[in-house]
């Protein structure tokens, strides 16, 4: 993905700019940014102070930590069912085992 030239800090800078009154359009001016980024970052940031949006990071972070985890955990889980379902035999010849009266 793709390394923002912005931190985070400086996108709430530029969405308080916004909320002091001054127009989208002249922020994105402002600051080389297009109406289209402005506005993801405002649905993104909007309202927040800086250390929301640090927690909010280590969250996402921490969330992709773990999707990652699960993803690894569920693919050994059918490489165990596929190796189980193929190739489980009986260390047991059949005509040794008892079949009953």
């Amino acid at each position: 993905m793709k390394r923002s030239r912005f931190s985070e800090e400086q996108i709430i800078g530029i969405l308080k700019e916004h909320q002091a009154g001054l127009t989208a359009a002249d922020l994105c001016r402002k600051h080389g940014v297009s109406d289209a980024t402005f506005y993801k970052w405002r649905s993104k940031y909007g309202g927040m102070e800086v250390s929301e949006a640090r927690r909010l990071k280590t969250l996402e972070e921490e969330n992709k930590r773990l999707k990652k985890l699960l993803a690894e955990q569920m693919l050994d889980v059918a490489t165990l069912k596929e190796m189980l379902g193929k190739n489980f035999r009986s260390p047991v010849p059949d005509d040794v085992l008892w079949t009953g009266p």
